[in-house]
């Protein structure tokens, strides 16, 4: 496992890293010890950086999370949550104000059994008014960082030009991190426009979703997907391609994702132990760039084709 620091935090994360949003989609007691035992499995590995939200499985990820996290030394791991998204009974909510923000990193730390987040993130910022992110959301965790209640702040979305904008309004210093999804992957790597700036400020690259959302997986892509169905129909036929040639385009996928030392860690979602030892596998073999190259040709016009946030 490799380990970059992210921006400059002080942070040296895994490369791969473990996000626990499949936490929030466990409901029987079997399954839960089975997500459980994939944090433990993560962090055997070398897996050092966790990252979950209130709103994956409103509420649920974080209390099972919390639950491994009992059995795990704090020294093991850095830990990152969330504000901003919410939900209760099954539907989402969103609050972005700076009382919100300063209850919700509370709350997060009771439920996941800690008393110090080494990095906040504003969620998705791409619902909120980007206004009241720059104005008050972040000041909000700014005062928590100074007060020592979290380490670092961050933003997130998949939208890479709301997260240049929220930095070019806020005081240098104020975003330490951002956490974008879905752009550095075989199908999309429209992240690599913007590390230069990023670095110009100094501030630390998290991806997260190398498979695309599902996109690229030999299972197929989810009902749900938002993704363009011409864009779905060229993911499929470089699916079958990788197949034909005995690679799995899973491999292929997570490879080219943590292949770029200047992006810290990507994160992949997992509540099964047994994929956790998959993906650490598959980063361990060099990957094949030609294979990457012919994926990129069948994939063709619909490179970089994206689709709005859900």
């Amino acid at each position: 496992m490799q380990y970059h620091e992210i921006g400059k935090t002080g942070m040296k994360v895994s490369s791969l890293s473990f996000g626990a949003s499949s936490l929030g989609g466990v409901f029987h007691d079997i399954k839960e010890k089975e997500g459980i035992e994939a944090v433990f499995t993560a962090i055997e590995l070398g897996m050092n950086f966790i990252d979950v939200s209130p709103y994956y499985g409103h509420y649920k990820a974080e209390t099972v999370l919390g639950k491994a996290l009992k059995d795990i030394p704090r020294d093991k791991y850095y830990l990152s949550t969330k504000v901003g998204r919410y939900g209760k009974d099954g539907v989402n909510t969103w609050d972005y104000s700076g009382k919100r923000a300063t209850e919700s990193v509370y709350e997060s730390m009771e439920r996941l059994n800690i008393d110090y987040i080494d990095l906040i993130n504003v969620h998705d910022i791409e619902f909120a008014d980007l206004n009241q992110v720059v104005n008050e959301t972040l000041p909000a965790l700014v005062e928590l960082r100074e007060k020592g209640v979290v380490g670092h702040v961050g933003i997130t979305d998949l939208q890479l030009e709301n997260l240049k904008w929220v930095i070019d309004h806020s005081e240098p210093g104020t975003v330490e991190s951002i956490l974008n999804f879905c752009h550095h992957c075989l199908n999309d790597d429209k992240l690599l426009d913007f590390l230069d700036y990023f670095e110009s400020k100094g501030i630390g690259v998290i991806n997260a979703s190398p498979l695309s959302m599902g996109l690229l997986t030999e299972r197929g892509v989810p009902v749900w997907h938002p993704a363009p169905q011409p864009l779905v129909e060229a993911c499929r036929k470089a699916m079958e391609y990788c197949k034909s040639v005995d690679y799995p385009i899973e491999k292929l996928a997570m490879q080219y994702s943590v292949s770029n030392p200047r992006i810290a860690t990507t994160l992949f979602s997992t509540a099964n132990p047994q994929n956790v030892r998959k993906n650490v596998a598959f980063i361990e073999d060099p990957i094949d760039w030609e294979l990457v190259k012919k994926v990129r040709e069948i994939i063709g016009d619909q490179q970089r084709v994206s689709w709005a946030n859900s």
